[in-house]
């Protein structure tokens, strides 16, 4: 009977040890699952952290490249036609002269521009426009003829004053080839000044060499 009692004893002992043993077994195993699945829960929060910050990239790009169409140049579209080629011409004499600081030069074709002006035969404007085209010719003859009298600093003011009168008047003229607007919002105080060029690269007449690559296209000026 004691003997019995010893061999009951010594096996209850045995399960209550196994029993431990598994249940740190257990507990490991239960400790190892909870690791792996929170680095399966950290993996997945780091992927959709990247997911998002890709989809908040994406959509900054294409903020950008909404805001570039934007505030990419615009078009006007005229009429192909060589009414006003003369006048073109000598603006632009203008326009180069200003581009290398050269006063003489300057006053020169802007008088030549004067002469262009005066001599314009409004009758070659289609005549429901003649009225306004004569007002724009009268307008920039008035400028001109300060041009061609003034020193450079005057000469540059008069000059942006004229650019959205030529504008105007091609409109209703017509131009014999493509142009670009540029614009430098520098000029005149902060006020800004535009011109027109037949190239892209900027070469600003309203600073020379003081600013010479101030500006951008604001307009193309395109032929229909």
């Amino acid at each position: 009977m004691k003997t019995l009692n010893v061999i009951l004893s010594r096996t209850v002992l045995i399960g209550l040890m196994s029993l431990s043993i598994a249940c740190v077994d257990k507990k490991k195993e239960n400790e190892s699952e909870n690791h792996h699945d929170d680095e399966m829960h950290d993996d997945m929060n780091h992927n959709q952290n990247m997911h998002d910050e890709d989809m908040h990239q994406d959509g900054e790009m294409g903020h950008d490249e909404d805001h570039h169409d934007r505030t990419a140049a615009s078009k006007m579209k005229v009429d192909a036609s060589q009414t006003a080629s003369s006048l073109i011409d000598n603006y632009l004499a203008v326009k180069n002269a200003l581009v290398n600081d050269d006063q003489d030069t300057a006053a020169k074709a802007a008088k030549s521009l004067e002469t262009s002006l005066a001599g314009f035969d409004v009758d070659t404007v289609e005549h429901s426009k003649q009225k306004e085209a004569k007002a724009i010719l009268d307008e920039m003859k008035v400028h001109t003829e300060q041009m061609s009298k003034l020193d450079i600093t005057h000469q540059r003011t008069h000059f942006a004053e004229i650019n959205a009168d030529i504008k105007n008047l091609l409109a209703i003229t017509g131009s014999d080839r493509l142009l670009y607007e540029q614009y430098c919002p520098m000029f005149n105080d902060n006020s800004g000044g535009a011109w027109l060029s037949t190239s892209e690269d900027i070469k600003n007449p309203l600073f020379g060499s003081q600013m010479l690559n101030c500006g951008a296209v604001k307009q193309t000026i395109a032929l229909k």
